[in-house]
């Protein structure tokens, strides 16, 4: 990993295996991991573009699921795993995510010919402003931008003006940043408020209603500055595996039984972890010239140790 200031200055430069042998860090293109993980189901498990509209439980016990196409679906267990804005944590009752004051642009650039990076995680520290970059593939190289915003802003489709705003915040930072936004195609760009839910104990809904149950940011949204979104909704999605196994092969315990007790499991971890994510995002988007400077200068060149950095990321599962 490699740290560098918007001028371009090196602050720091680390290597995973030399500060912690037990760290690691796998870049992976995420529509490339969900086609890896659709191929293991059997064909037609899955049915794309079902978008729910409405969500009620049934006079047995069941749950009725109503598509924006008409169709109708009566489910003995449903797992919600349906992003940020869930319907189904909504019919839950749980609150809306909250915007913590910066958004993001994310993109991911294209090189046929093969992209020209070394496998280093890359990020680039401004003030009120950052942005990072890591190949993804042997052609592909993925890099975002976070800016401060006292407000999530109008949502912007097109494309290519995404690029364009993109590109004005980092005008004058490193060239090799600049390059790899110009070799992103427009399509591939977003632009996102960044938001996250904190799971209070006894104020937030519980995981789970009857056969309902809630799953990675439909459950816990938390910012990105961790890296640790994704990985903790498959985190969820193996213990959830291991508990509702259990109940169905067993007899012994209920459905319900396994989805509190998955609650109960993950809660101590996605709780911290949110709340962590977000001071950290805070921390790194200060504005002021001189923490700033104390930052590039004093913080991370001479304190930050890579090991504890990174200690969240351990997590140790029992084989399903």
């Amino acid at each position: 990993m490699v740290v560098k200031s918007e001028d371009g200055r090196e602050l720091r430069a680390f290597n995973f295996k030399e500060e912690d042998e037990s760290q690691e860090v796998r870049a992976v293109e995420r529509r490339v991991l969900l086609e890896t993980l659709a191929a293991q189901l059997p064909p037609d498990t899955i049915q794309y573009s079902s978008r729910l509209v409405k969500i009620e439980p049934s006079s047995n016990g069941d749950t009725l699921l109503e598509f924006t196409n008409g169709s109708k679906l009566l489910a003995q267990i449903v797992i919600g795993c349906d992003g940020i804005r869930s319907p189904i944590a909504k019919w839950m009752g749980f609150s809306e995510p909250k915007f913590v004051g910066h958004c993001a642009f994310r993109g991911l650039a294209s090189y046929s010919d093969g992209q020209p990076f070394k496998p280093r995680v890359n990020y680039i520290y401004g003030k009120g402003l950052r942005a990072g970059y890591v190949p993804v593939s042997p052609t592909k190289v993925y890099w975002f931008i976070c800016f401060n915003s006292s407000s999530p802003g109008p949502k912007t489709t097109d494309a290519s003006m995404l690029k364009k705003e993109a590109k004005e915040l980092v005008e004058n930072w490193p060239q090799e940043l600049l390059n790899i936004m110009d070799s992103t195609p427009d399509d591939t760009i977003i632009k996102t408020p960044l938001v996250d839910r904190w799971l209070w104990p006894t104020i937030s809904p519980a995981v789970s209603a009857g056969k309902v149950v809630l799953v990675g940011d439909a459950w816990h949204p938390m910012t990105p500055n961790l890296g640790q979104g994704a990985c903790c909704a498959l985190e969820d999605a193996v213990v959830l595996a291991k508990k509702l196994a259990g109940a169905i092969n067993s007899g012994d315990s209920s459905v319900e039984e396994a989805f509190r007790s998955y609650g109960n499991e993950r809660w101590p971890r996605v709780f911290p972890l949110t709340i962590r994510a977000n001071l950290v995002g805070s921390a790194l988007q200060w504005d002021n010239p001189v923490v700033c400077s104390v930052r590039n200068n004093i913080v991370i060149p001479k304190l930050v140790r890579l090991g504890p950095l990174l200690e969240h990321t351990n997590f140790t599962s029992e084989s399903l």
